[in-house]
């Protein structure tokens, strides 16, 4: 007899945030990710704040996560995906994340999307 086991075994969510949520008016990340370890996938939604005129956006994301061994940063993570305006503005903007984080998903991550490059800003989790 063999044992299969399932490539989901493991999977859990995460809530956070990419950017610095102390400077009023910059752009901030909040993610929901579905995190499955044994297949190095992830895959969910994030939000983009940003205090400008339509500076809000939205979409699926999807990436890698791959352990480090390297100190503090434990994992690393990617995500990609298409983000668009929260309002009826019909357009499409490629999205990019990277990140490198303990196991409490807490660390130093950037993004871009469109014209805005954001480096070397504090990722958080978000409990919940």
């Amino acid at each position: 007899m063999t044992t299969a086991t399932s490539p989901i075994i493991g999977a859990y969510l995460v809530k956070g945030t990419i950017g610095n949520t102390q400077l009023v008016g910059a752009p901030l990340v909040t993610y929901a990710l579905v995190v499955v370890p044994g297949q190095h996938h992830v895959s969910g939604h994030v939000h983009v704040t940003q205090a400008t005129e339509n500076g809000n956006y939205s979409g699926n994301v999807t990436g890698k996560i791959f352990a480090t061994g390297y100190g503090n940063v434990t994992q690393v993570v990617s995500l990609h995906g298409l983000i668009h305006p929260d309002g009826p503005m019909p357009l499409e903007i490629p999205f990019e994340a990277h990140l490198a984080i303990n196991g409490e998903w807490v660390g130093t991550g950037g993004f871009s999307y469109g014209n805005v490059h954001v480096e070397h800003v504090p990722v958080k989790h978000l409990a919940g």
